[in-house]
């Protein structure tokens, strides 16, 4: 499976998972171009558990030999959690909620073995 298709559908899961936790989903896959420049960002997953609205990347690996030396959660680094950040701001000015609201930003790390179809799920709040 490709990397493209094998992240949509750890999106998929996740969302599932989610919701199946109490979490009502916001919005999916919200891209905006940042005021300091063309580059652009995106939030996979933006949902909400009480008066907290989470901002939740994604990360999905396949349970394969070679992935067995890194954890999905693993390729979130600080660069990426900036642009999370900055799109996360962008979120909420966009909706017009202020930024001193309750919100956090969420990992779910997904390692899928595809020959038995089971998924591993962590979530990390508020990394």
């Amino acid at each position: 499976m490709d990397s493209k298709k094998l992240g949509i559908l750890g999106e998929k899961i996740a969302q599932r998972y989610l919701e199946k936790k109490g979490y009502q989903i916001l919005d999916k896959n919200y891209s905006s171009k940042f005021v300091s420049g063309p580059q652009r960002g995106e939030i996979d997953i933006v949902a909400k558990k009480g008066e907290t609205i989470s901002f939740v990347e994604v990360k999905t690996l396949e349970n394969s030999r070679e992935s067995l030396a890194i954890s999905p959660e693993e390729k979130f680094n600080w660069q990426k959690k900036r642009k999370i950040v900055k799109m996360a701001e962008s979120w909420l000015m966009e909706k017009k909620i202020p930024f001193d609201s309750k919100w956090q930003i969420d990992v779910v790390s997904i390692k899928i073995n595809l020959e038995n179809k089971r998924a591993k799920i962590l979530h990390f709040e508020n990394v």
